[in-house]
C-alpha cells in the first residue's frame, strides 16, 4: 500500500466516481495506473514492466476499486481488496510474502487485505482520497469483514532513516497487542538507522491510525519496491465514530 498522497496545486472541480472493476479490461486499468506510479514514478522493479502493467499472482483473486474522472473516463486512483475466501484460493495473502502472520490464524476467516493503493499525480487531493475511503467503507459494509490488514509503505530513498523514525513515532502509541503481532521476513535494520528524526507521518498511515488501526510489529524491507512496509491491522469494531459518520453512512 504505497503512500503517494501529496497536496497538489488547486485543481478545477472534477466529477469523480468509485466502483469495483467488473471486467478484465477494467482490472488492467488498475494495473496500468499502478505501473505508472510504482514503476515509472517510484522506480519499483516490476517483473511485468514490459507490458506497462503492474501484475502479480494475487490480482485475479482481488476486487479492484477504481476512482474514475467522469469527464475524461480516466482511472485516477485504485485500491485492491483480497477477501478471506479468495485468499484461501490464492494460497494466502500478499502480506504473507513479507510477514510471518501465524499469530493471526484465528482471524483469517474474517480478515480482508487491502493494498496497492495509488493515485495519479495530478489527482492527489482530498476528493480522490475521499472516493477511495468511501468505496472501501461500502465494501466493508456489504461484506461484513471483521478485520482489515495490509502493508503501508514508506520511502527508503534516504536509506531507511525516515521509515525507522516513522515506525518509532507511531508504534509507541498504536502498537498491536502481543498476540496479534507479525514478524517481517526481511526486517528493516532499525538498530543501524537514525530513528529519532522529526518526521511527518505519511497521510495513508495517518488515515489508518485515525480509523483505529494497530501497527502490528516491526517494518519489513521490500527491495523490489525500494520501500519499508508497516503491517496494519484494523479491527472493524475499532473504526472510530468520526470515520463511520463520514464514510460508512455513505455505504448504507
Amino acid at each position: 500500500m504505497l503512500d503517494l498522497i501529496r497536496q497538489p496545486a488547486a485543481n478545477p472541480v472534477r466529477r469523480l466516481s468509485c466502483d469495483l472493476a467488473t471486467t478484465h479490461t477494467q482490472m488492467q486499468e488498475a494495473q496500468r495506473i499502478r505501473y505508472q506510479v510504482f514503476g515509472e514514478e517510484m522506480g519499483a522493479k516490476l517483473p511485468s514492466a514490459a507490458t506497462g502493467l503492474d501484475v502479480d499472482r494475487f490480482d485475479m483473486y482481488c476486487d479492484h476499486l477504481l476512482v474514475r474522472d467522469q469527464n475524461s473516463n480516466k482511472v485516477v486512483g485504485t485500491y485492491r481488496i483480497l477477501p478471506p475466501e479468495q485468499a484461501r484460493m490464492a494460497g494466502g495473502y500478499y502480506s504473507e510474502t513479507e510477514f510471518d502472520m501465524s499469530k493471526l490464524a484465528s482471524l483469517r476467516a474474517n480478515m480482508a487485505e487491502v493494498g496497492r493503493s495509488c493515485v495519479d499525480a495530478d489527482y492527489r487531493d482530498g476528493a480522490t482520497i475521499t472516493q477511495l475511503w468511501s468505496g472501501l467503507a461500502d465494501y466493508i459494509t456489504k461484506h461484513g469483514h471483521e478485520y482489515l490488514i495490509g502493508c503501508a509503505s514508506m520511502s527508503m530513498s534516504d536509506g531507511g532513516h525516515y521509515a525507522a523514525s516513522v515506525f518509532n513515532k507511531v508504534h509507541k502509541l498504536h502498537a498491536a497487542p502481543d498476540e496479534y503481532t507479525v514478524t517481517p521476513h526481511n526486517r528493516l535494520p532499525l538498530e543501524s538507522l537514525n530513528g529519532e528524526m522529526e518526521v511527518i507521518i505519511p497521510p495513508l498511515i495517518k488515515g489508518y491510525l485515525r480509523m483505529g488501526a494497530y501497527i502490528a510489529g516491526e517494518p519489513a524491507w521490500d527491495p523490489e519496491f525500494n520501500c519499508a512496509d508497516l503491517f496494519i491491522l484494523l479491527p472493524v469494531s475499532r473504526i472510530t465514530a468520526r470515520f463511520s459518520k463520514h464514510f460508512m453512512r455513505k455505504a448504507s
